[in-house]
């Protein structure tokens, strides 16, 4: 069985929702049913007796884009575990790009920031560059950029809270920095973190890391390793934008692409393109009356 949540556009919905039926029955894809969940009534579910995910999801995004969407090959249901990227996913900022502006380099580092998070280039090498190029730089520039420049996500805190409430279990992993992260994770109510840490001597960056790089594939353990402490059938929620989140986006039950690079949303079996963080509570089944606002 093959089950899709969709979140579009209402005023289109009907005429489009006829369409993408069409499209996928030329595809071989049959719809069994499609009807608005009885407590999320902005949520439409498609049931298929069987198929193709990613063929699904194809097909609606011609039909509905922008949209935020999820497939699954079971009933879609709050997981036991979310993991989540940081940068442009639970926070709207790029940390290293504003922290590099306070020494006048966010051009400069912003530039192999896209690129890197594109896929276009080697993580732990743009990541060192990037770092290398902030030597010198106050360490107090990092509590200024906190405090001047770092906001949540809209919908962030809500998210987190209500799935939190129903005793998921709650992890932030980061290509960024505990500097930056531990606040963060605070703030927006996470229980671990996970990410790189910033060398620090004299009260200024050095240009260097402590400790093991935390990447792509840091992102996958931490995944598996929080899935296996729960169980062998533990449902496990990955969010995430760019190309470093991938594995851990490809191997969650639910692998939700947020507002995100081609390469990562390509990858997803969940995109959100038009709502804000709460729509991943929508497409799990929750209504808006059982959210923990945060």
């Amino acid at each position: 069985m093959l089950i899709a949540r969709l979140i579009a556009d209402p005023d289109r919905l009907e005429t489009r929702l006829d369409a993408a039926i069409s499209a996928l029955a030329e595809k071989g894809l049959r719809v069994a049913s499609a009807a608005l969940l009885e407590k999320v009534k902005d949520v439409v579910e498609l049931t298929l007796p069987e198929g193709d995910p990613a063929a699904l999801l194809a097909v609606l995004d011609e039909q509905f884009e922008p949209a935020d969407m999820l497939a699954a090959n079971d009933l879609i249901t709050v997981p036991h575990l979310f993991v989540s990227d940081m940068d442009s996913t639970m926070i709207g900022q790029e940390c290293i790009d504003e922290l590099a502006d306070y020494g006048g380099l966010k051009d400069q580092i912003a530039a192999i920031t896209e690129r890197a998070m594109q896929g276009e280039l080697d993580f732990e090498s743009a990541l060192r560059e990037r770092v290398g190029l902030l030597a010198g730089l106050g360490e107090g520039a990092i509590d200024q950029c906190l405090a001047a420049r770092i906001r949540p996500m809209e919908g962030a805190r809500t998210l987190v809270a209500t799935l939190r409430a129903r005793g998921v279990r709650t992890v932030l992993v980061t290509g960024g920095f505990h500097h930056f992260a531990d606040p963060v994770a605070e703030m927006l109510g996470f229980e671990r973190v996970v990410g790189n840490r910033l060398a620090v001597g004299a009260g200024q960056l050095t240009g260097g890391l402590v400790g093991p790089i935390a990447d792509s594939g840091t992102k996958l353990r931490v995944l598996q390793e929080e899935a296996a402490l729960l169980g062998e059938n533990a449902l496990t929620l990955a969010t995430g934008d760019g190309a470093n989140d991938i594995p851990m986006i490809a191997a969650a039950t639910y692998g939700i692409a947020y507002r995100a690079k081609p390469k990562a949303r390509d990858a997803a079996n969940g995109r959100i393109d038009r709502g804000d963080l709460t729509s991943v509570l929508r497409l799990l089944g929750i209504a808006q009356d059982e959210w923990v606002i945060g």
